[in-house]
């Protein structure tokens, strides 16, 4: 059987978590301005999966289960002098929504602050425990 979960346990999957979110993040973000030459070559979305780890009751974590592309549609754009224009003369747009990649980034940043907290609290519990009993 598997060891409990300790809250450093639970707290580090949760920004292993965090993390991948992030990266997702930036990867939508350094991705927004890119163009391809037909709709199924456009960059799209990333977003992760995540599904609930529960060990026992009132113990859970988090882990991610995979990493898909959303179904956000590229956007056309016409413009015949482009390279990558295809024979209409239309490149085709990664369907990033940047104002919502930066919310985003922005909540999984306090997020994974939110984890580092309270592996602090917790080392400083356990410290300020371990100091009692001297």
């Amino acid at each position: 059987m598997d060891r409990p979960l300790s809250i450093f346990d639970i707290s580090g999957r949760a920004m292993s978590a965090q993390l991948v979110r992030l990266n997702t993040n930036a990867s939508n973000l350094a991705n927004a301005n890119s163009v391809a030459s037909s709709k199924e070559a456009a960059f799209h979305p990333l977003k992760p999966i995540f599904s609930t780890v529960t060990q026992s009751p009132g113990v859970a974590t988090v882990k991610v289960d995979k990493v898909v592309a959303t179904g956000s549609p590229p956007t056309q754009i016409h413009d015949p002098t482009h390279p990558l224009a295809d024979e209409n003369g239309d490149v085709w747009a990664a369907g990033v929504d940047t104002a919502q990649e930066m919310v985003e980034m922005i909540e999984t940043a306090r997020d994974y602050q939110n984890n580092v907290q309270v592996m602090q609290t917790a080392k400083s519990l356990t410290l300020d425990t371990l100091k009692m009993e001297r």
